[in-house]
């Protein structure tokens, strides 16, 4: 078969880029995520080790390794209910301007209802956030 020529070629590569672009695209997002699970993986290998240590060193050293877990500990569970309480606005927010957004665009019918679906999956992200989570303790 010869080389294609005018608009078959200009098809092809219409198709072709976007199909590159995602391949790469992924494949990026794929070692990208690899690595960062093996970072991770490495820096908890050497805290739980350094823990270990300490823990074994004297009864001084178990006392701060056994306290050092526990602040970690409630640092991540305030982080992860902050986090839930930010995501909970800002997905309120995105419904709000949804919602704003298609009521100036199609006035004749109300899809603007549609920006609810955000809105309320934002209020109750807040909500468990603010009520019912789990409280880290002090």
């Amino acid at each position: 078969m010869a080389f294609q020529t005018g608009d078959n070629m200009v098809g092809v590569v219409a198709v072709a880029i976007p199909v590159v672009g995602s391949i790469a695209l992924f494949s990026f997002l794929a070692v990208a995520t690899w690595s960062d699970a093996r970072r991770k993986e490495r820096e908890t290998f050497y805290k739980s080790e350094t823990l270990k240590k300490i823990a074994e060193s004297s009864g001084e050293g178990a006392k701060a390794a056994i306290e050092l877990m526990r602040e970690q500990e409630k640092s991540v569970a305030k982080r992860r209910l902050e986090g839930m309480k930010l995501g909970g606005l800002i997905t309120a927010v995105v419904g709000i301007g949804v919602m704003a957004l298609l009521h100036g665009l199609v006035r004749d019918e109300p899809v603007y209802l549609a920006g609810l679906i955000p809105f309320l999956v934002g209020v109750v992200l807040m909500l468990y956030g603010f009520f019912l989570a789990p409280k880290p303790q002090e």
